[in-house]
């Protein structure tokens, strides 16, 4: 499935709100449903950083929004607005890696290879900007997407939650080489 890929605004942000809720909800069964709603207070919300930075895309599919993720030239490596492991400070490309940031796909769209379509735009994007390498923090869902798109794994992690308790995610990171289309 090809979807149209556009420059998410701040108009959207409620309609990314829900994708990302539907998302969650739908497509995270890794975590159980108390992670998954402390998550969507603090950590998997619109990041209104990637929108004004114009990092980040929404896909839709007949004018329906399908998904969305972005990439970032910032030091922040997950988390959207109230998240408490921001760092708005600019990375250097020739020697960090840009972040792939807040991927979510509606359930009804899932594995049509929106994701990666998204992925791709992003990873092309970073390469224009001058980075090298791309990095991530994934969710358990979305590690066997990354794999398939070159990632490796780094390290596991926890993002912390409003409740005291934690998110695992896993740190990744790909090459971006000058010949990948």
């Amino acid at each position: 499935m090809i979807a149209t890929l556009r420059k998410a605004t701040s108009a959207d942000i409620p309609a990314l709100a829900e994708l990302i809720a539907a998302s969650v909800r739908g497509l995270q069964p890794e975590y159980s449903p108390r992670q998954r709603e402390a998550a969507l207070l603090a950590i998997f919300t619109p990041d209104r950083q990637l929108i004004a930075d114009r990092t980040y895309f929404i896909a839709e599919v007949d004018g329906i929004i399908a998904g969305c993720g972005g990439w970032s030239k910032r030091k922040t490596l997950y988390g959207g607005d109230d998240a408490p492991v921001r760092d708005a400070a600019l990375l250097d490309p020739s020697a960090d890696p840009a972040k792939i940031r807040a991927f979510f796909i509606h359930p009804d769209f899932a594995r049509r290879g929106i994701g990666s379509q998204i992925l791709a735009a992003c990873e092309d994007e970073a390469r224009e900007a001058g980075f090298r390498a791309a990095e991530m923090a994934a969710t358990l869902a979305g590690v066997p997407l990354y794999l398939a798109r070159g990632y490796t794994e780094l390290e596991p992690l926890t993002a912390p939650l409003p409740d005291g308790s934690g998110l695992a995610i896993v740190r990744m990171r790909k090459q971006l080489t000058p010949n990948e289309a």
